[in-house]
């Protein structure tokens, strides 16, 4: 068929003897009813309407070939959409150079973050609202897996001219007895501090709630008081105002690692930031 292989190179590369290949665009004119080829014993040529068809067979072709390297880019990991939720101080720490290592290998790469508090994160992985979530909760939810990475003691944040930032470590006790800042109940750190300090008959009462840690920062080197913090949320190198104190009698911590939905399969994109974000958080451990 001279005219469809040479208006159409696909053909050759069809893997279709000549009798087969005919035997197809015979079907084809069956289904719709049609004649597509004008046949002679000399030569073969479209149609009315085939030539009326072509151009929506080319369209039809061309949008298959796209959507077939759009799911085999998609399959190699050059492109694609990664949604995570995060607890806001793993954000912060993890994902920025997590981002743009997956990022520069792979530069069709998207991402979604919703970063939120542990409750929310939990809920939006429960959902489906995204690929997987990174935080405090979900260890004991039935509709959700949680592998830990991450065990970090609570540490007491004051400005380095309060009373308490020559001594080597606080305890809680101690911790009460001053201007409190902590987040709110809802928060998953607040359910930590107190669960734990509810054993030891320790009450907290706070002077400032406030949603996020880093707001709770931000009033501790105004002065307005001290906070307990976990050790991942403070600044990394030596602070010019703020001094963190290890807390003890008892000693708190939590646990931050990734929920998922229960086998639940990846997208390749989703799979691979999954896979660089174990490894730099365990290289960080």
């Amino acid at each position: 068929m001279t005219i469809m292989s040479a208006r159409m190179p696909w053909v050759d590369n069809m893997t279709l003897s000549q009798p087969a290949l005919t035997r197809r665009i015979q079907k084809l004119e069956a289904v719709l009813g049609v004649l597509l080829f004008e046949r002679t014993t000399r030569r073969v040529f479209l149609t009315a309407v085939g030539r009326d068809f072509l151009p929506c067979a080319k369209r039809l072709l061309d949008d298959l070939e796209t959507s077939l390297l759009s799911v085999r880019e998609i399959a190699e990991r050059r492109s694609g959409l990664v949604s995570i939720a995060c607890i806001p101080t793993a954000a912060n720490y993890f994902l920025p150079d997590v981002m743009g290592q997956l990022a520069a290998e792979y530069t069709a790469i998207r991402f979604r973050i919703l970063d939120a508090g542990a409750n929310r994160v939990l809920q939006s992985v429960i959902s489906c609202e995204v690929d997987f979530g990174i935080t405090l909760l979900g260890e004991n939810e039935p509709e959700a897996t949680f592998e830990p990475l991450i065990k970090e003691p609570f540490y007491l944040a004051c400005r380095r001219d309060h009373a308490l930032a020559e001594t080597d470590q606080v305890s809680w006790a101690e911790v009460a007895q001053n201007r409190l800042i902590t987040v709110g109940r809802s928060s998953g750190n607040r359910l930590i501090m107190d669960l734990a300090l509810a054993v030891a008959e320790i009450r907290l009462r706070p002077c400032y709630e406030v949603q996020h840690l880093s707001t709770s920062l931000g009033m501790v080197e105004a002065g307005l008081g001290i906070a307990a913090l976990p050790r991942i949320s403070l600044p990394a190198d030596p602070h010019p105002f703020i001094a963190a104190i290890p807390l003890v009698q008892p000693t708190v911590s939590r646990t931050a690692g990734i929920v998922r939905v229960p086998k639940s399969t990846l997208s390749p994109a989703a799979e691979q930031f999954h896979t660089m974000l174990l490894s730099r958080w365990r290289s960080d451990r």
